[in-house]
């Protein structure tokens, strides 16, 4: 699979290091799943770590727990709410780690209309510091204008949408922020399935949109 659209270095760097929040966390683990190049990146990440850290020179004591910490840090263990990705083996749509938070793959799931032929699922991931949900948007359809109050990743799943001129297929990441005013549009021929993570509620143009806000819960 050949990703167009990567997780930025400082999103790496922040998965890598343990400083993300599950919500966060799983896109960013989900992705990894989906795309080899951003595996390889990571896997440099954490060779160059470990090489800079035989190379200090450490005035304090080093205690066992100490190091025992780094070494699980450098071999992969992850922090509290850190989420492991692992590459995508399954002819699913819905790859691991995402999957198990699902409880299975597209076919099986329960989905809540959000109106004009668009679904979402909510997945709980215990994380209060963002908001996780899957989302079916109709092929050809958009999504109404907005901008964010804080940072938004959206993952492809399956299908593909248009971002003004970018298009973003299965295994792109599109990062976003308050900065970016947009109206992603699926792709004709497919729905697009994407995991979408939010710190804060989507800020809509349109007043209709932002009237049935609060229900709809986006």
């Amino acid at each position: 699979m050949n990703v167009q659209h990567q997780v930025s270095d400082e999103l790496l760097l922040d998965y890598a290091s343990g400083n993300l929040s599950e919500g966060w966390s799983l896109a960013v683990a989900t992705h990894l799943a989906l795309c080899p190049q951003a595996r390889r990146r990571l896997q440099a990440m954490e060779g160059a770590a470990g090489a800079l850290f035989d190379k200090i020179s450490v005035s304090e004591k080093v205690t066992d727990t100490d190091w025992d910490k780094m070494k699980a840090k450098l071999s992969g263990s992850r922090s509290a709410g850190q989420v492991i990705s692992r590459p995508s083996q399954s002819e699913g749509v819905i790859p691991e780690p995402l999957r198990s938070y699902l409880g299975g793959d597209v076919s099986t799931l329960k989905w809540r209309a959000l109106g004009r032929g668009a679904y979402q699922i909510r997945i709980d991931t215990g994380d209060p510091e963002t908001q996780v949900r899957l989302l079916r948007i109709p092929a050809g359809k958009p999504v109404p204008e907005h901008t964010h109050d804080g940072r938004e990743l959206t993952l492809v799943l399956a299908g593909s949408f248009y971002d003004g001129q970018d298009l973003f297929a299965r295994g792109d990441l599109e990062e976003a922020d308050g900065s970016l005013l947009h109206t992603p549009t699926a792709a004709e021929g497919e729905d697009c399935i994407c995991l979408a993570v939010t710190e804060r509620p989507l800020k809509f143009s349109s007043w209709v949109v932002r009237m049935i806000q609060p229900i709809l819960k986006i």
